[in-house]
């Protein structure tokens, strides 16, 4: 804890902003978490539980507005499709979207369903946490994307080498809960993601 000290030369009113520069930070750095959970229950509401099953099929960091308290509201809904009955997957000739956020299912075969919308919300999710966008993410020392750099450190046991470098004092064990859901729900295969419905 910082305390004012007659010794410090440090004022009252630039203690003052220190103090309230540090509660901004923190509080920015908690509401990454909160906005991330805020999409993952707007994203659960359209898979299940509106009247119409409903499918994005384009939702990115662009696509998500925040009203004046940072609360998340999906916007966008051009490209969306509504799922009906029983069904789960539907097949289109026609990829519409933004390719950085696509599961592969659907940027390479045609083939979007719930699957691809928590393809993209993941995306987003290591987008979040990183501080980095997929799209363009390079690195000197390999050619590997945001979602492979994302998992080379996983595999690595250097998670924590991912976090913004931005985020401080933030509770560690939620991050790497955010990275390892994120990591589940973007594996290359999509029938391995069965733990990522939501």
């Amino acid at each position: 804890m910082k305390r004012l000290s007659k010794d410090s030369g440090q004022g009252p009113r630039e203690f003052k902003n220190e103090v309230i520069l540090i509660a901004k930070l923190q509080s920015q750095n908690l509401k990454r978490f909160d906005i991330t959970v805020g999409i993952a229950r707007g994203l659960l509401y359209f898979h299940r539980d509106s009247r119409l099953r409903t499918i994005h099929r384009d939702l990115k960091a662009g696509n998500i507005l925040l009203d004046n308290e940072m609360n998340p509201k999906i916007s966008d809904f051009g490209l969306t499709r509504i799922f009906g009955g029983d069904q789960t997957q539907v097949n289109t000739r026609r990829v519409v979207g933004t390719y950085s956020y696509m599961s592969p299912e659907y940027a390479i075969h045609g083939h979007f369903s719930m699957k691809s919308d928590v393809f993209s919300f993941d995306v987003m999710v290591l987008e979040i946490v990183s501080g980095k966008k997929n799209r363009g993410f390079i690195l000197p020392d390999h050619d590997l994307n945001l979602l492979g750099h994302a998992w080379k450190l996983w595999n690595e046991d250097k998670p924590t080498e991912l976090l913004d470098v931005l985020l401080e004092n933030v509770p560690i064990a939620e991050v790497l809960r955010c990275i390892q859901v994120g990591l589940l729900c973007v594996q290359k295969r999509p029938d391995e993601d069965s733990a990522c419905k939501l």
